[in-house]
């Protein structure tokens, strides 16, 4: 492989627990994630990379690898986050499939409870002749988005290792508690000082992604009359089935399980109650900002004729804005995405453009005035025990990051 480091590096960096935490007041919300953003500083620094710093109160490690032309051309940033999702992350210890054959079952712990099955997982046969790491099936491997952090920092490496290629300015930033959609609410986009950039958090090889839903936290909270069930008859209110009323009232087929490309929906995620209080939570999502717009209204409306009838304050609604579709931004100048897609094309892989189902930190970037679309990193099945990423594509996406940056140099001459 080109980038000898590469691999190593991934590998040395998913043992490391960085988990983030949305129940957490502190930035970042969990001290692994510090712990492991110096070691990343440290090792931006062994390999040459300057003005390293801590940006407040982000948390966000900044880097810079200085242009060595005299020509002027716009600066990027790449950008990338170190927690993994809300699943187990301790010891974590990542399986090496070599020469895998696209259609055996891969066994992921040794009594064989948890498999890779190309049934299940179809995905799987496009990676013939290829080496994939896998999890042993206890925990998740954190390509998301540890790939993108590996990648990133040897396509630095790399650059500082052969002076001969000619290049702009580059900046980097490595950031906390993406997972959880808080990572990029205090970015400095003046103090990371880049003209555009890219997350490199995306999965399969070639995914080039400039369209994230519009996304609300919704939080209910129910309150009850709790009475003797032999005395209930027009006097008790349950909780629990005012929960199941309201989750009712909603649409059908507007779940995650039940939709797909650009349908929005709305997803329960958490549920607990008896009889005297209950509390439900959501996430709602659209691409279409008046449809998400629409979505909101119908939430808190439910909640209104609930209360109508059985009391006003009895069912009570939270709502938040989390982020918005950086289409809205990206598509008055699309030359970031379509340099991307250059850089792809140019190295024979075919872009893949599609709208997230999700959001990235690009989302608040490009509203904060950074145009930040999101490039492939690699990882499959991404949060949980079969999450899995190919040697190959992590390579292929450092050498999408190499070929943005010659073309960034190429197109401005």
């Amino acid at each position: 492989m080109q980038y000898q480091n590469l691999i190593p590096r991934f590998l040395k960096y998913v043992k490391v627990e960085t988990r983030s935490d949305e129940a957490s007041n502190t930035v970042p919300t969990t001290q692994t994630q510090v712990d492991f953003l110096k070691t990343l500083a440290n090792e931006m620094t062994e390999i040459g990379l300057a003005d390293i710093h801590v940006s407040k109160p982000s948390g966000y490690v900044y880097a810079t690898l200085p242009a060595n032309t005299d020509k002027s051309v716009p600066t990027i940033g790449f950008i990338a986050h170190v927690d993994t999702a809300d699943f187990n992350a301790h010891h974590v210890n990542p399986q090496i499939v070599e020469n895998y054959d696209g259609h055996s079952v891969i066994k992921l712990d040794s009594a064989g409870k948890y498999q890779l099955d190309p049934k299940v997982f179809p995905s799987l046969r496009k990676y013939q002749g290829q080496t994939l790491i896998t999890t042993d099936g206890s925990t998740l491997l954190g390509s998301d988005d540890k790939s993108g952090v590996a990648e990133i920092i040897t396509a630095m490496q790399y650059l500082l290792e052969h002076p001969e290629i000619k290049h702009g300015t580059v900046k980097i930033g490595l950031g906390p508690d993406e997972e959880i959609g808080t990572g990029a609410d205090h970015f400095d986009v003046a103090d990371f000082g880049a003209d555009f950039a890219y997350t490199v958090d995306g999965g399969p090889l070639g995914q080039l992604e400039y369209e994230t839903f519009n996304a609300a936290d919704g939080r209910v909270h129910i309150t009850g009359t709790n009475v003797h069930p032999g005395d209930a008859k027009d006097t008790m209110v349950n909780a629990n089935q005012l929960a199941i009323d309201f989750h009712d009232a909603l649409p059908e087929h507007d779940r995650p399980e039940k939709t797909a490309g650009r349908e929005g929906f709305f997803h329960l995620y958490k549920i607990s109650g008896d009889v005297d209080t209950a509390d439900l939570g959501y996430i709602i999502r659209d691409h279409d900002r008046e449809r998400f717009e629409t979505r909101k209204q119908l939430f808190q409306g439910i909640a209104d004729r609930l209360n109508d009838q059985y009391g006003t304050g009895t069912v009570q609604v939270t709502l938040k804005d989390q982020y918005y579709n950086m289409r809205e931004i990206l598509e008055k100048d699309m030359s970031v995405v379509e340099l991307a897609k250059q850089a792809m094309m140019e190295l024979g892989i075919k872009p893949d453009i599609a709208p997230i189902r999700g959001g990235t930190d690009g989302s608040k970037l490009s509203f904060l005035g950074l145009p930040t679309p999101n490039i492939f990193a690699g990882g499959e099945n991404m949060h949980g025990r079969f999450e899995y990423v190919s040697e190959q594509t992590m390579a292929q996406a450092t050498d999408v990051i190499l070929k943005i940056i010659a073309l960034n140099l190429k197109n401005n001459q």
